[in-house]
């Protein structure tokens, strides 16, 4: 079996669990300089299945690409950490604002320029905005298949590739043709630990931009290892089209927030009775809240 080129799409998302009153900007985008961040769940899911089939077939690469402000570059040195061969950060501030439509072709512009790839993996969605549309997007724009919430890698073989979805109701097993594009559901295993070598070997690991604010011991290090610069691709780079990205190339408009706060009253304990379930039904019918 030839080794594989993969590339993960991977997202630095707001802490949902640790959202304030100050989340939102009044344009409706996310404040983000006022969260704090983690590695999208179901990106870390998929970052699991890149590497376990890097384990599966010798001299397989794994490259992780993302889109962010610089901070996002937190999570191409978790990958490094966990096992990825390569990072690359699309970073410009006129790709702030972006929604799925104006995402979707900043990371095929990006994809464009890795090419050529086998697969590229992604989560099935962010947290959010819990759309689960910039992949499918992506496989749209460039073109190939694409299998959506997958599981688990049944069979690779030379020319395809088989996997097992995981659906409301059950399983399916499909194949695709390289290259393909896949977005991997939470049932997913868990993403491996960091390894302590790695964390090592690029925890000095900085883009561009960092490096500016950096000392001269840093800059040093990163002259005498190459491999620690993170690549960073701005809209020239990756030779994107202005109207395309960010808050112009985005249709999508949010025309109200609300916050909403979920107080101790409106809670209830209910035991395993087939009563207490009746009860809360009805009960959910009668305000609306189903039905």
């Amino acid at each position: 079996m030839k080794p594989l080129k993969i590339v993960v799409l991977a997202k630095q998302v707001p802490d949902t669990r640790h959202v304030g009153p100050d989340a939102m900007k009044p344009d409706g985008t996310v404040n983000r300089g006022k969260l704090s961040t983690i590695f999208n769940p179901d990106d870390l899911h998929a970052l699991e299945l890149a590497l376990s089939i890097k384990d599966r077939i010798p001299g397989t690469k794994v490259t992780i690409l993302t889109m962010g402000p610089q901070r996002a570059a937190d999570i191409i040195r978790e990958g490094y950490y966990r096992g990825v061969d390569d990072g690359i950060m699309i970073s410009d501030r006129r790709f702030g604002g972006a929604d799925t439509l104006a995402t979707s072709y900043t990371l095929v512009k990006g994809l464009q320029k890795l090419a050529p790839f086998d697969l590229i993996l992604g989560g099935r969605q962010a947290i959010d905005g819990d759309t689960a549309q910039v992949g499918p997007q992506c496989a749209d724009k460039l073109k190939i298949p694409q299998i959506t919430y997958v599981e688990e890698i049944v069979e690779i073989k030379e020319t395809e590739i088989i996997a097992k979805r995981r659906l409301e109701k059950g399983v399916e097993i499909v194949s695709s043709p390289f290259p393909c594009l896949m977005t991997v559901h939470g049932s997913s295993p868990d993403c491996r630990s960091k390894q302590a070598k790695n964390v090592m070997k690029y925890k000095y690991a900085r883009t561009k931009t960092e490096l500016r604010s950096a000392d001269e011991l840093m800059l040093s290090l990163h002259k005498k290892r190459p491999y620690l610069t993170i690549p960073e691709w701005s809209v020239e780079d990756i030779d994107a089209d202005l109207n395309k990205i960010g808050l112009t190339g985005s249709p999508t408009k949010v025309k109200s927030i609300e916050n909403i706060v979920l107080t101790s009253n409106e809670a209830k304990i209910l035991s395993n009775s087939d009563i207490d379930i009746e009860l809360m039904i009805k009960e959910l019918i009668e305000h609306h809240t189903i039905g």
